[in-house]
């Protein structure tokens, strides 16, 4: 094309788009294809993907895009990462597919007798809300869009009837991707007044929904940043505004539920506690929990006593993905007989409750897909292979139903850690069927609120 370069982009079957120097035939990323040309194109040492003049790398090195930038005040390093004991973690895992027959039934036997004993039969909560009838009656959703919003109506169903949806608060929702649950939960409450919303993702996201409330009286702020370095006492508009905050999430993948219940209920509580800002793994394991109001009519009240997280509403998803570094329940596995050996293997099992003897189990959860992060569907995938899921080793041992039994109670079991965790920092915690299995096989929602016990009478 006349005034564009010369370079010819196999990959896209097209010639490159940029415009070059006067009197130049190719652009300075492919210049180097040019015969006169003595100038060097290095690649960039922060992202080798592009090229540098070598005489002008300082120059680029200072305007890069993938520089790393400044650090957000409310980056505080590891503060929700937990106590991390190199010494309970051993050096060298060994994959599940490569224990022999005895080792992988002695673990299922412990996991059965820590089983024993726990309220393994969660009861159904399916429930919707008037916010998203609309949508759901919408024929032009599809069949995925649909599950979607099933999943997001009985979520808030459930906030409802925890009486987490009010005015006066802050809703934190970890993983947010795109923002749809945020969303949603701002229609319901179009009509209330001093509510905000504060989206937590580490990654940078396509299509957000966040531009549909620009002019309207809730307040959204996106926090990039990794939950396990997130302080929410160091948020400005928290600091400022100082609500009482309710966590929200749908499908947060393994390990990110843990610090995100961190977060909330240790290293947020303590620094509002007015303790020291180190992070809560340094601090002690058992801080001081002040709780929020139970309803929107309690708003206000008992205002000597600040409460800062009224609630906590999340999916689960991914046990896989959880670490034991990160898991909020060790001292539950610890008070059972289990360790960090166990909880590798438990977390690997718990796949078999949704991927059983497929063949091919990247296909197990495709209804999983997050509707936040629609190019990302690895988050929410099963992608071990036959090997992995030591399919091979267990051929004529475990049947499906029985590998999906297991694979269930290694869920229970890690979610029991957390309702311990959660009852231990002063909350009145829960797990539920929220959605059927037919519309999401991570169907579980955990929910947390204040004890009442520790609610005090206003003096």
């Amino acid at each position: 094309e006349p005034r564009r370069c010369g370079h010819f982009v196999r990959r896209k079957g097209r010639f490159c788009r940029m415009v070059p120097a006067p009197g130049r035939r190719f652009c300075g990323e492919h210049g180097q294809e040019e015969e006169q040309n003595d100038r060097k194109r290095i690649p960039c040492p922060l992202d080798p993907k592009h090229t540098v003049y070598e005489d002008q790398l300082q120059k680029h090195l200072k305007k890069c895009n993938s520089r790393e930038k400044p650090k957000p005040v409310y980056f505080v390093q590891d503060i929700n990462a937990g106590l991390k004991d190199v010494a309970e973690i051993p050096e060298k895992q060994v994959p599940l597919s490569s224990l022999s027959i005895e080792e992988l039934q002695n673990l299922i036997i412990k996991l059965k007798k820590a089983s024993n004993g726990l309220e393994l039969h969660l009861k159904e909560q399916i429930l919707s809300h008037q916010a998203l009838q609309e949508a759901l009656n919408d024929p032009k959703n599809g069949e995925s869009a649909f599950k979607h919003l099933k999943q997001q109506a009985s979520i808030l169903g459930n906030m409802e009837k925890l009486h987490l949806l009010g005015p006066g608060r802050c809703f934190v929702e970890f993983g947010a991707g795109r923002g749809k649950l945020s969303h949603w939960v701002d229609v319901a409450l179009q009509n209330v007044e001093s509510v905000q919303f504060l989206l937590v993702e580490r990654a940078t996201t396509r299509f957000k929904v966040d531009g549909k409330h620009k002019g309207r009286d809730s307040i959204f702020e996106r926090l990039q940043v990794d939950i396990q370095h997130l302080c929410l006492n160091k948020v400005p508009i928290l600091e400022k505004t100082k609500l009482p905050v309710v966590g929200i999430g749908k499908h947060l993948c393994g390990a990110a539920t843990d610090l995100a219940l961190r977060c909330l209920v240790e290293s947020y509580t303590t620094c509002c506690d007015g303790g020291d800002e180190e992070p809560a793994a340094k601090r002690s394991r058992t801080p001081v929990t002040r709780v929020a109001p139970d309803s929107a009519a309690d708003h206000g009240k008992n205002t000597e006593d600040p409460k800062p997280v009224a609630g906590i509403v999340i999916a689960l998803c991914c046990h896989h993905k959880c670490d034991w570094t990160h898991y909020v329940g060790r001292e539950f596995f610890k008070s059972v007989g289990l360790g960090p050996v166990e909880f590798h293997y438990f977390q690997r099992m718990s796949s078999w409750a949704t991927c059983g003897m497929r063949e091919t189990t990247s296909k197990a959860s495709t209804s999983e897909e997050s509707e936040d992060q629609p190019s990302d569907t690895e988050e929410h995938e099963q992608t071990f292979s036959r090997t992995e899921s030591g399919s091979d080793t267990l051929q004529g041992i475990l049947t499906a139903e029985e590998r999906k039994e297991i694979g269930g109670l290694c869920k229970r079991l890690i979610d029991h850690g957390r309702i311990e965790y959660l009852q231990q920092q002063g909350y009145k915690a829960a797990l539920q069927y929220y959605t059927e299995s037919a519309v999401s096989l991570e169907n579980v929602l955990l929910t947390a609120v204040p004890s009442p016990s520790l609610i005090k009478e206003p003096t």
